[in-house]
């Protein structure tokens, strides 16, 4: 049944150089270009047209052959010179779609499999007789030792390469916690959950893999998407990991919560085959690049890696392999950084920390339903990746950052106090608004992430776009580890701030920690005041 087939999955996928990849052949299905994308103008960002190949007699037949006839061999894709190349001529490709939705559906897959178990601690516990945060923290310290790695690595092999192995390095680890059940030899043993063995070292090669769809967002959108797409597309792939959470949430609520073990078997296999699935769906589809570049910033990175890569196939020395070290030091030592970082980290900081006590919360302002209680936190990691969303789409026509990271941080601090009130104070507020504060606060907290994720990049041309995601995310991962204690000692602390309004009059302390700390990251954003370069740089070619 259901175990037979994912073995036959796995098989297709081990065959994967014929089979994959005539079914991603673009010979077989054209490659359309977008027709148009514009922009309203604004002193930084002209307004853009790209353009798809002319439709009037031979000409565009000509085209369509040509786009339709091309490979999957990364050496067919070759980039135009970008300071010949006429700005209209810049297409955008339909596929750029397809690499956003893999990049994004393994970054929710990961930390689904991180966070299994948030949804039926209890049924966890009683299976494997461990603190599931054990786990959570192994994932943790794993992927903060990969990010060193990713960037050496992906830059020696490319992004196709680094992600379709992780995405296998995953699908892997994956296996491993579901105790490889549904594959031969294993199948004959009546197992109901593996050792516990399996489950740490499943869990380390998903942290390890993690980083690669992780700190990818923005080399992706780079890549693959205009210039007034790419702060959209950067915040769907970097806050698709919140939706992975809300499934745990979700979907192991309903499968885990009061069942026997049998169930954490069933639901871990689930989360192996769609492992599976979209490991093979990487295989078959992801690309390095698509045939022509986007923008002009675009194009001249890929003249630059084209001219890398020869460099290396002809035996030429192209500096030390090991290099993000001293990467970001100089990422750390440039003014123009330091803001979009500091905002970056009170986003992940603020998010963590409400996630980690959204059911504490909760209890304190009145919900006592535990099913109830797992539905709003889900909703609080959908209003992260929807804020993202809009709020993206919005920075990409506007191009105005900074206005719009200081109003996330001023609703950011208001909902911040509100939710203060309503677990601190006894002022009987209604259900409603207490969990319109909690979304209202997922919505303008979590988009800062990708927005200055962009704006970092921005900022920093030319510098790697995976140097500078992978810094943002080490330094995010690490300010949270010392965050979260900090919070959870404040917690015990009730502080009287406005006494006289009702019998228990006192904010709890780690609403006040979080509120200080997007009032200080608001302060020292409001100074920043660099360049946009790589903007700057696509707008100078449409000017011409």
């Amino acid at each position: 049944g259901l175990k037979r087939a994912a073995f036959l999955i796995l098989a297709v996928v081990a065959d994967s150089s014929h089979g994959f990849q005539f079914l991603g052949s673009p010979a077989l299905r054209v490659q359309r270009p977008a027709l148009s994308v514009n922009r309203p103008s604004s002193p930084l960002s002209p307004k853009l047209r790209f353009n798809a190949p002319s439709r009037s007699g031979r000409g565009f037949l000509k085209q369509l052959r040509s786009s339709s006839t091309e490979t999957l061999s990364d050496s067919n894709l070759k980039p135009s010179d970008d300071n010949d190349k006429d700005p209209d001529d810049y297409v955008l490709y339909d596929d750029r779609w397809v690499q956003l939705g893999l990049l994004s559906l393994l970054a929710l897959l990961s930390d689904w499999a991180c966070f299994a178990a948030v949804g039926g601690p209890k049924t966890w516990v009683s299976s494997f007789h461990h603190n599931p945060d054990e786990l959570i923290d192994l994932f943790l310290f794993s992927n903060v030792i990969s990010c060193f790695l990713f960037t050496d690595v992906s830059r020696r092999f490319g992004l196709k390469k680094s992600v379709t192995w992780a995405a296998g390095l995953m699908t892997l680890g994956c296996a491993l916690r579901s105790g490889l059940s549904f594959l031969p030899p294993f199948d004959r043993y009546d197992w109901v959950v593996p050792d516990y063995l399996f489950e740490i070292t499943g869990t380390i090669l998903i942290g390890i893999a993690q980083p690669f769809f992780q700190c990818s967002p923005p080399q992706l959108s780079a890549t693959w998407f205009g210039s007034n797409e790419r702060a959209l597309a950067t915040a769907v792939c970097l806050n698709a990991n919140q939706l992975g959470i809300a499934t745990a949430f979700v979907v192991g609520g309903t499968m885990l919560n009061g069942k026997v073990p049998e169930a954490l078997d069933e639901y871990l296999t689930m989360i192996t085959f769609a492992s599976l699935a979209v490991f093979g769906g990487t295989v078959a589809w992801f690309k390095d690049r698509p045939p022509t570049p986007p923008t002009s910033s675009a194009a001249r990175a890929a003249k630059e890696e084209d001219a890398r890569q020869k460099a290396l196939a002809e035996g030429k020395d192209v500096g030390p392999f090991f290099t993000y070290p001293q990467t970001a030091l100089s990422l750390l030592s440039n003014k123009g950084f330091l803001p979009p970082l500091a905002a970056f980290v009170a986003s992940i900081g603020v998010t963590n920390v409400v996630s980690a006590f959204t059911s504490e919360t909760m209890h304190r302002a009145g919900f006592v339903r535990e099913a109830i209680i797992d539905e709003i936190g889900a909703g609080f990691q959908v209003a992260i990746m929807l804020g993202g969303i809009l709020l993206g789409r919005y920075v990409d026509r506007t191009k105005q950052y900074k206005g719009v990271t200081l109003a996330c941080f001023g609703l950011t601090i208001s909902t911040l106090s509100l939710l203060g009130i309503a677990e601190g104070y006894d002022m009987n507020l209604p259900g409603w608004v207490v969990v319109s504060s909690l979304i209202a606060l997922g919505a303008s907290a979590g988009p800062v992430q990708p927005i200055n994720a962009e704006l970092a990049v921005e900022v920093t041309y030319p510098s790697d776009e995976n140097a500078v995601e992978a810094t943002q995310q080490l330094c995010g991962n690490f300010f949270s580890a010392l965050l979260v204690p900090i919070c959870v000692t404040a917690s015990q602390l009730d502080f009287k701030i406005l006494p006289g309004i009702g019998p228990n009059e006192d904010v709890r302390g780690d609403t006040l920690v979080l509120i200080a700390l997007a009032s200080v990251v608001a302060l020292i954003f409001s100074t920043f005041n660099a360049e946009l370069k790589r903007e700057a740089l696509d707008s100078h070619h449409h000017h011409e």
